[in-house]
C-alpha cells in the first residue's frame, strides 16, 4: 500500500480592496493634515566635560551638568548629567514624585542606582542600562553607589516635579 500523500499548498491571504471614503474631508482638515506643527529652531552647541559645570539643582543629593541643550533647541529638550552625591541616605533620596513630561529617558554612565516605578517594581541599573519613565510615572530612588552617574534627557526642557506622600 502507497503511503499517503499530503497536499501542501502556500496560501495567501486574498487580496484587499481599498474602500474609498465618500465623505470628502474640510478644508480646514486638509490643511492641517498637510502642514506639520512647527519645531522652534536649534542652534549648534557642544558641552566639553569641565567639573565645575557640575552645580547644585532639582535635588540636594545630586549635582547637575546641564549640557546646553535647552538653550539650544529653544526649550524642546533638556539633557544633563546628574551625579549623585555619597553617600546615599534612603531616608532622603526615597520619596515618590513624578515629573510632568512628555519624554524622560535615563542612561547610566558610571556606578549604579536602585530605582523603583510603580507597576514596574524596582531595578538596580548599571553602566549601559536604559530606561525610559513615562509620562507622569510615580517613581522614587531607593539606593545609588558612591560613584553613580546618569544621563537625562527630558521633553520638554522646563517641567515640573510633583513630590507625593508615600
Amino acid at each position: 500500500m502507497a503511503p499517503a500523500r499530503t497536499k501542501t499548498s502556500a496560501r495567501r491571504p486574498a487580496a484587499r480592496k481599498a474602500v474609498k471614503s465618500r465623505a470628502k474631508p474640510s478644508q480646514a482638515a486638509r490643511k492641517s493634515a498637510a502642514a506639520p506643527a512647527k519645531r522652534a529652531s536649534q542652534i549648534f552647541r557642544v558641552s566639553h566635560h569641565n567639573e565645575e559645570d557640575f552645580d547644585g539643582g532639582l535635588r540636594r543629593y545630586a549635582k547637575y551638568r546641564d549640557l546646553g541643550m535647552a538653550k539650544a533647541t529653544s526649550g524642546m529638550v533638556q539633557a544633563h548629567v546628574i551625579r549623585f552625591v555619597p553617600p546615599c541616605r534612603p531616608a532622603e533620596v526615597s520619596k515618590l514624585h513624578y515629573h510632568d513630561v512628555e519624554f524622560q529617558m535615563i542612561y547610566v554612565l558610571k556606578g549604579w542606582i536602585k530605582t523603583e516605578l510603580d507597576g514596574q517594581g524596582a531595578h538596580v541599573m548599571r553602566p549601559g542600562s536604559a530606561w525610559i519613565q513615562p509620562p507622569k510615572i510615580k517613581h522614587k530612588v531607593l539606593d545609588y553607589s558612591d560613584d553613580a552617574e546618569v544621563l537625562e534627557i527630558v521633553l520638554p526642557a522646563n517641567f515640573e516635579t510633583v513630590e507625593l506622600d508615600s
